[in-house]
Protein backbone atom coordinates (compact mmCIF):
# COMPACT_ATOMS: atom_id res chain seq x y z
CA UNK A 1 0.00 0.00 0.00
CA UNK A 2 1.25 3.63 -1.27
CA UNK A 3 2.09 5.84 1.89
CA UNK A 4 -0.77 8.54 2.58
CA UNK A 5 0.20 12.18 1.02
CA UNK A 6 -0.68 14.94 2.48
CA UNK A 7 -1.81 18.11 0.83
CA UNK A 8 0.46 21.19 1.90
CA UNK A 9 -0.83 24.23 -0.77
CA UNK A 10 -1.95 25.31 -4.03
CA UNK A 11 0.58 26.29 -7.06
CA UNK A 12 -0.65 29.61 -7.68
CA UNK A 13 1.90 31.57 -9.60
CA UNK A 14 5.28 31.25 -11.12
CA UNK A 15 7.90 33.84 -9.68
CA UNK A 16 10.70 34.82 -11.92
CA UNK A 17 11.81 33.48 -15.37
CA UNK A 18 13.83 30.54 -13.84
CA UNK A 19 11.17 28.21 -12.84
CA UNK A 20 10.27 29.02 -9.52
CA UNK A 21 6.74 28.70 -8.34
CA UNK A 22 4.64 30.34 -5.64
CA UNK A 23 2.59 27.96 -2.76
CA UNK A 24 -0.21 29.24 -1.27
CA UNK A 25 0.29 27.04 1.78
CA UNK A 26 -2.49 25.42 3.80
CA UNK A 27 0.14 25.80 7.13
CA UNK A 28 2.03 28.24 6.29
CA UNK A 29 4.77 27.89 9.37
CA UNK A 30 5.34 23.93 7.72
CA UNK A 31 8.63 22.60 7.83
CA UNK A 32 8.10 19.79 5.25
CA UNK A 33 9.20 22.02 2.44
CA UNK A 34 12.90 21.60 2.93
CA UNK A 35 15.43 20.94 0.05
CA UNK A 36 15.71 17.50 -1.34
CA UNK A 37 11.82 16.34 -0.32
CA UNK A 38 9.91 14.52 -2.94
CA UNK A 39 7.27 16.82 -3.44
CA UNK A 40 4.19 15.53 -5.03
CA UNK A 41 1.84 17.92 -7.73
CA UNK A 42 -1.82 16.86 -8.98
CA UNK A 43 -4.10 18.26 -11.00
CA UNK A 44 -6.80 16.80 -12.58
CA UNK A 45 -6.32 13.04 -14.32
CA UNK A 46 -2.55 13.73 -13.69
CA UNK A 47 0.33 13.01 -10.75
CA UNK A 48 3.56 14.35 -11.19
CA UNK A 49 6.70 13.43 -8.94
CA UNK A 50 9.79 16.12 -8.36
CA UNK A 51 12.21 16.71 -6.07
CA UNK A 52 12.28 19.94 -3.77
CA UNK A 53 15.59 21.97 -4.45
CA UNK A 54 14.84 24.79 -3.02
CA UNK A 55 11.86 26.91 -1.28
CA UNK A 56 11.66 30.28 1.06
CA UNK A 57 8.84 31.84 2.88
CA UNK A 58 7.52 34.95 0.75
CA UNK A 59 5.32 37.31 2.47
CA UNK A 60 2.31 34.70 3.40
CA UNK A 61 3.35 32.09 0.69
CA UNK A 62 6.18 30.01 -0.10
CA UNK A 63 8.49 30.06 -3.43
CA UNK A 64 9.60 27.06 -4.22
CA UNK A 65 12.21 25.78 -6.78
CA UNK A 66 11.63 22.13 -8.10
CA UNK A 67 15.06 20.64 -9.43
CA UNK A 68 14.17 19.54 -12.89
CA UNK A 69 11.79 22.51 -13.23
CA UNK A 70 14.18 25.53 -15.26
CA UNK A 71 12.20 28.20 -17.13
CA UNK A 72 8.99 29.49 -16.50
CA UNK A 73 7.25 28.46 -19.42
CA UNK A 74 7.91 24.71 -17.68
CA UNK A 75 6.81 26.16 -14.20
CA UNK A 76 3.36 27.56 -16.29
CA UNK A 77 1.70 23.93 -16.52
CA UNK A 78 1.99 23.23 -13.14
CA UNK A 79 0.34 26.46 -12.02
CA UNK A 80 -3.35 25.00 -10.23
CA UNK A 81 -1.81 22.11 -8.92
CA UNK A 82 -1.97 20.70 -5.38
CA UNK A 83 1.58 20.28 -3.65
CA UNK A 84 1.52 17.32 -1.35
CA UNK A 85 4.21 14.98 0.86
CA UNK A 86 4.34 11.51 2.11
CA UNK A 87 3.16 11.87 5.45
CA UNK A 88 6.66 10.56 6.70
CA UNK A 89 8.03 13.99 5.36
CA UNK A 90 6.33 15.84 8.36
CA UNK A 91 8.09 16.81 11.39
CA UNK A 92 6.96 14.51 14.56
CA UNK A 93 4.75 15.99 16.85
CA UNK A 94 4.72 16.08 20.43
CA UNK A 95 2.58 13.74 22.11
CA UNK A 96 -0.86 15.01 22.45
CA UNK A 97 -0.61 17.15 19.23
CA UNK A 98 -2.09 16.22 16.03
CA UNK A 99 -2.08 17.80 12.54
CA UNK A 100 -5.70 19.07 11.19
CA UNK A 101 -6.05 16.49 8.27
CA UNK A 102 -5.47 13.88 10.85
CA UNK A 103 -9.01 14.66 12.23
CA UNK A 104 -11.08 14.74 8.67
CA UNK A 105 -13.54 12.19 9.28
CA UNK A 106 -14.22 12.50 12.95
CA UNK A 107 -18.08 12.80 14.65
CA UNK A 108 -17.77 15.44 16.79
CA UNK A 109 -19.99 15.66 19.92
CA UNK A 110 -21.30 18.70 22.44
CA UNK A 111 -19.67 18.28 26.02
CA UNK A 112 -23.59 17.90 26.29
CA UNK A 113 -23.32 14.84 24.43
CA UNK A 114 -25.20 16.40 21.46
CA UNK A 115 -23.86 15.31 18.03
CA UNK A 116 -23.04 18.30 16.23
CA UNK A 117 -21.51 16.25 12.95
CA UNK A 118 -18.97 15.15 10.86
CA UNK A 119 -15.27 16.91 10.39
CA UNK A 120 -15.54 17.17 6.17
CA UNK A 121 -12.71 19.24 5.54
CA UNK A 122 -10.49 22.27 7.77
CA UNK A 123 -9.96 25.69 6.51
CA UNK A 124 -6.98 27.79 6.84
CA UNK A 125 -7.85 31.52 7.77
CA UNK A 126 -6.13 34.37 8.76
CA UNK A 127 -7.14 34.13 12.61
CA UNK A 128 -6.37 30.45 12.57
CA UNK A 129 -7.65 27.28 11.18
CA UNK A 130 -11.35 26.06 11.08
CA UNK A 131 -13.31 22.42 11.36
CA UNK A 132 -16.14 22.27 8.36
CA UNK A 133 -18.51 19.96 10.68
CA UNK A 134 -21.50 18.86 8.48
CA UNK A 135 -24.76 18.05 10.75
CA UNK A 136 -27.94 16.75 9.98
CA UNK A 137 -29.15 20.04 8.85
CA UNK A 138 -26.41 22.62 8.40
CA UNK A 139 -22.83 22.85 8.43
CA UNK A 140 -20.95 24.50 11.63
CA UNK A 141 -17.33 26.33 11.30
CA UNK A 142 -15.38 25.12 14.29
CA UNK A 143 -12.50 27.04 15.24
CA UNK A 144 -9.33 24.55 15.80
CA UNK A 145 -8.77 26.08 19.39
CA UNK A 146 -8.01 25.08 22.67
CA UNK A 147 -10.50 26.86 23.86
CA UNK A 148 -13.17 25.47 22.06
CA UNK A 149 -11.62 21.61 21.53
CA UNK A 150 -11.91 19.95 24.79
CA UNK A 151 -11.32 16.43 23.66
CA UNK A 152 -9.81 14.37 20.75
CA UNK A 153 -9.92 10.68 20.92
CA UNK A 154 -8.08 8.77 17.94
CA UNK A 155 -9.24 5.41 19.10
CA UNK A 156 -13.22 6.28 18.53
CA UNK A 157 -12.56 9.05 16.00
CA UNK A 158 -14.49 11.37 18.18
CA UNK A 159 -13.90 14.99 19.05
CA UNK A 160 -15.51 16.94 21.87
CA UNK A 161 -15.98 20.41 21.59
CA UNK A 162 -17.03 23.17 24.33
CA UNK A 163 -18.97 25.84 21.48
CA UNK A 164 -19.35 29.26 23.34
CA UNK A 165 -23.12 30.07 23.11
CA UNK A 166 -24.55 31.06 19.68
CA UNK A 167 -21.58 29.13 18.03
CA UNK A 168 -23.80 26.45 16.84
CA UNK A 169 -26.51 28.92 15.76
CA UNK A 170 -24.59 30.52 12.64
Amino acid sequence: MAEPLVPLGEIVATHGLLGWLKLNPFNPETKALATGVEVFLDQPGNQSVHELEASKPHKHQWLIKLRDLNSIDAAESYLGSTLSVAETALEVLAPGQYYHYQVIGFEVFAVSGERIGTIASTMPTAGGELYLVTGPTKEHLIPAVKEIIENVDFTERKMTINPPAGLLDL
